[in-house]
């Protein structure tokens, strides 16, 4: 459990739970949206020791019997919904822990609380299940689903919902966490924070993996030798991230925020700005060698990657696309 202060960024959001704490103004359905590790799981879970805090002021107080059953995950009336398929939630799932159980009254607390995680799973059948206990809840309840794809449920359940949307957090706001909070030094805080774009989670997984600082120098040596090579040899640095445990699309960000160093550096000539600071002679050569129409090009044939790895495109034919971009400009 986190009390709200601990919480870093999503202020607009930590405000909103606040004055509905406040003024009695509850909602009995949430929808919490962005991507994983953006703070979905943290909010939701201050959110709930707030609501079920037994203490005077500032809630959650962190000290009750209550708020330390939240942080265990112990509290009997906050409820985590699980499934047993990796990629699906069932409807049996919802019926037997949410349906069935949101009938019996809060065993000590005022609301009944579930979260349901990875929500974007559930199948139709769950959802519509799940439609008919939203419609006509008990005034105790409250679900709380957190997804990375709001979009994905069906509009009866939007529409029955308070849907809150993740924000991206200031590069900024997350560096200064990394460095103080984790000990991070400045200039892999920096490298962390604009690949995580935005989000915490993700930047403080980076900051401790060394897998992400193997697959940094695999991709900064591939960058500078990127005219020369071919596709095999493109394809099979990229497939060498597989060895990493870490994400295609990850490998496909590290040369995102190179080719953003490249633009920054050739339209300012500033190169205390740039993330890849230790890179700036490779940096320099590139700029001066491309022109902003080409490096623009480039940053949308990997957002096209990324997107295209998503929609289960044939991998070598992702490369070679991505490699002819980067090679006409």
């Amino acid at each position: 459990m986190r009390d709200f202060s601990k919480i870093i960024g999503h202020e607009k959001i930590i405000e909103y739970f606040r004055n509905v704490i406040a003024g009695g103004q509850v909602s009995h359905a949430y929808i919490l949206n962005g991507p994983d590790l953006s703070g979905k799981m943290l909010l939701t879970e201050a959110f709930a020791a707030a609501l079920q805090c037994e203490g005077e002021g500032e809630r959650p107080c962190g000290e009750c019997r209550s708020c330390k059953q939240a942080k265990s995950r112990n509290h009997p009336d906050i409820i985590y919904v699980t499934h047993e398929k990796p990629n699906t939630v069932g409807v049996d799932e919802i019926r037997r822990q949410v349906n069935d159980d949101i009938i019996l009254k809060p065993y000590r607390s005022r609301y009944k609380i579930y979260i349901i995680n990875e929500a974007e799973k559930m199948n139709v059948q769950a959802q519509n299940a799940l439609l008919k206990t939203i419609e006509e809840p008990p005034a105790y309840a409250v679900i709380c689903l957190l997804t990375t794809n709001a979009d994905g449920f069906l509009p009866t359940i939007l529409s029955r919902c308070v849907r809150l949307d993740i924000r991206a957090i200031e590069d900024e706001k997350i560096r200064r966490f990394l460095m103080k909070e984790k000990g991070v030094p400045d200039y892999q805080a920096d490298i962390c924070a604009a690949f995580a774009q935005g989000n915490v989670g993700k930047a403080i997984r980076l900051a401790g993996s060394e897998d992400f600082n193997e697959m940094k120098k695999s991709a900064l040596q591939l960058l500078k030798r990127l005219k020369e090579i071919d596709l095999y040899e493109m394809s099979q640095a990229v497939r060498q991230i597989t060895e990493y445990k870490l994400e295609i699309e990850d490998y496909f960000d590290l040369m995102m925020i190179w080719y953003r160093d490249v633009l920054l550096y050739k339209a300012t000539a500033d190169v205390n700005r740039l993330i890849f600071q230790d890179e700036i002679y490779e940096i320099k050569k590139a700029a001066s060698r491309s022109s902003y129409e080409g490096i623009e090009t480039v940053l949308e044939g990997l957002e096209k990657a990324k997107a295209r790895i998503r929609a289960n495109v044939n991998f070598e034919l992702v490369i070679e696309l991505l490699l002819l971009t980067i090679k006409e400009n």
